[in-house]
């Protein structure tokens, strides 16, 4: 019975007439149980334990758990066989990590980062996956060597800190004038800072442009 209606399948479906590599089938799979959720730069690691099968038609069933990457599945041989394997199809993505340990302050080159291919489970949606978008931040907490970062654990480098002298610049297009002053806070490029100006000694708000210079429009 199997035989007939494995015969039937190749009738109306002739594509399954030639054998694949298992490990194509199962990614194939793999793939469409994450459908759209799947990373555009995901890759499956596939490790099948399939008693010697290394080629089959096509898979008849297939169950998946996501989150460990475990999966069975039915493989249909071309001579009608089916044959029960199971494995792992673990989703890896790149990330970037530090190739040293790094403490706060200290901020991060291209130097301090290597791409890993890491399990997409181990990675966590807060972790920064683009080396890009770590290159020349700050570290804020403790990085760990060989550990994803997280987007917490970074900041943009403060230009300005409490206590600094600094410029203060007040301009509206047709006038423009500078007085000395000294933060109260410390403050990153674009970030709002409270300086007291030391001419009047009056506290006033601005936004920090530069290292030693705040922009005041009010």
């Amino acid at each position: 019975m199997r035989r007939l209606l494995f015969s039937i399948a190749l009738a109306l479906f002739p594509g399954l007439a030639g054998a694949e590599a298992l490990e194509v089938l199962i990614e194939e799979k793999a793939r469409a149980e994450f459908g759209p959720t799947l990373p555009e730069s995901g890759e499956f690691e596939i490790t099948a334990k399939a008693g010697g099968l290394e080629e089959a038609v096509m898979l008849s069933a297939f169950w998946m758990d996501k989150a460990s990457g475990q999966f069975v599945a039915n493989a249909v041989t071309e001579g009608g066989d089916l044959r029960r394997i199971t494995g792992l199809a673990l989703l890896t993505v790149p990330v970037p990590v530090p190739v040293r340990r790094m403490l706060p302050d200290e901020i991060i080159t291209e130097a301090d980062l290597r791409v890993l291919r890491l399990p997409h489970g181990r990675v966590g949606s807060f972790a920064v996956i683009r080396s890009e978008e770590l290159v020349g931040m700050q570290v804020r907490s403790l990085l760990a060597q060989g550990r994803p970062v997280m987007a917490q654990a970074v900041q943009a480098p403060r230009i300005i800190d409490r206590g600094d002298k600094v410029a203060i610049r007040y301009s509206d297009g047709l006038l423009e004038l500078t007085a000395p002053g000294r933060a109260l806070a410390d403050a990153h490029r674009g970030q709002e800072v409270k300086i007291v100006n030391l001419v009047s000694n009056t506290p006033v708000v601005g936004i920090a442009t530069a290292e030693g210079l705040v922009e005041v429009t009010r």
